[in-house]
């Protein structure tokens, strides 16, 4: 089975951004024949601080994805986070993501079932592996064709992860398609004053690690500038690294 890759700003910063990291993602994309999916979020609607940038918002944000689509061709990945918001999103991405904390939700993960877009389930950071196989089941009997799980770190004390990788042989006798998103998993949590903190060093590590457990996918959030990133701008990987990470793992 190919490998799946995901990249992408963490959140829509400006059209501008966008069509940096996709004109780059559509050049390694063209080097080492992958099929990297774009992801960008339109609303980061769970951020530490009310005073944190969430992005544009569901109509501006998913025009604007609409565009990258358009014009380079790149299959798109969001995420939503109430269940009216997969409709519309449906009508424009290819993979709908359900973010880790709301995994549980059922009327979420029913009405991005019903959308007929894969769907890609983030592992809560208080669950393990075998529990996903009730979000699935979920996704599944709302109609669900194709449904995907991701590894993103448990909780580990106050303000850290840990990633478990025994999770991801788990997770793969529930689905086939198994991410592990290395990005998200080098975070701490709500733990650098009022936003999100992590270390964007171990992200190599977590990708390499995921392939000796069996990963069939990785996620990177990215940015030319990650410093300057208005959202996980410790933990997003820099764009210029991302075709040497992918040629090591292919």
């Amino acid at each position: 089975m190919k490998s799946t890759f995901i990249a992408g700003p963490c959140v829509i910063e400006s059209a501008a951004l966008l069509d940096t990291v996709a004109a780059t993602l559509v050049e390694i994309n063209q080097r080492q024949g992958t099929d990297i999916i774009f992801k960008a979020s339109f609303d980061k609607a769970n951020r530490t601080s009310i005073r944190s940038f969430r992005g544009p918002g569901l109509d501006k944000g998913l025009q604007m994805l609409n565009d990258v689509k358009e014009k380079y061709g790149l299959r798109l990945l969001t995420d939503i986070h109430e269940a009216w918001q997969a409709e519309p999103v449906g009508q424009v991405v290819d993979v709908i993501q359900i973010p880790a904390f709301l995994c549980r939700q059922t009327d979420l993960l029913v009405a991005a079932a019903r959308t007929g877009k894969i769907v890609n389930i983030k592992k809560a950071q208080f669950l393990s592996g075998q529990d996903m196989r009730y979000p699935v089941e979920k996704a599944r009997d709302a109609g669900a064709q194709e449904v995907w799980l991701t590894e993103r770190g448990n909780m580990m004390g106050y303000n850290n992860l840990v990633v478990d990788f025994r999770n991801i042989p788990d997770m793969l006798e529930i689905v086939p398609t198994v991410i592990m998103d290395c990005t998200h998993s080098v975070q701490r949590p709500g733990g650098a004053d009022g936003k999100t903190g992590g270390d964007r060093r171990y992200v190599p590590q977590m990708a390499l690690a995921a392939k000796a457990f069996g990963a069939t996918g990785w996620f990177f959030e990215v940015h030319p500038d990650p410093d300057r990133g208005l959202s996980d701008a410790a933990n997003m990987l820099e764009l210029d690294k991302l075709e040497q990470l992918i040629e090591k793992l292919k």
